[in-house]
């Protein structure tokens, strides 16, 4: 938990990033950061599927279409929220020459988005049957 605070005021003190060890090959910090902003976009993704769900499909009914955008909102902030803690969390591993960190983060995301799917799925057959 200290670790996950300490990587909190990271965040928002970036360069406090290099008071740890010594400056990687600076390919790998670009990399980190397209990684992240990788992330983001997903993030991003999800948030405005979050939003379509709600905005256009008005018929749908109103528990499936909030259950469904708030799915899909949620995992747009955790998202958003996890790329810049493993941002930060790969840039001091690659300064102090550690392994990266491992995540289940994917998982749990590829996970959702496939739940998500998953009723879309039966939510569009449902409506084609009715």
């Amino acid at each position: 938990m200290i670790e996950f605070a300490r990587n909190v005021r990271l965040w928002f003190a970036p360069e406090r990033v290099r008071d740890e060890g010594s400056t990687p090959d600076y390919r790998f910090s670009l990399a980190n950061e397209r990684t992240f902003l990788a992330w983001l976009r997903t993030a991003l993704a999800l948030i405005g599927g979050g939003f379509a769900v709600d905005q256009f499909l008005p018929h749908l009914r109103w528990a499936w279409r909030a259950g469904l955008a708030l799915a899909l909102l949620a995992a747009g902030v955790l998202c958003a929220l996890r790329a810049v803690n493993h941002w930060v969390r790969c840039e001091r591993a690659m300064r102090r020459g550690e392994d990266l960190p491992v995540s289940r983060f994917p998982v749990l995301l590829s996970l959702v988005v496939a739940v998500v799917a998953l009723a879309m799925v039966v939510v569009v057959l449902a409506g084609w049957a009715g």
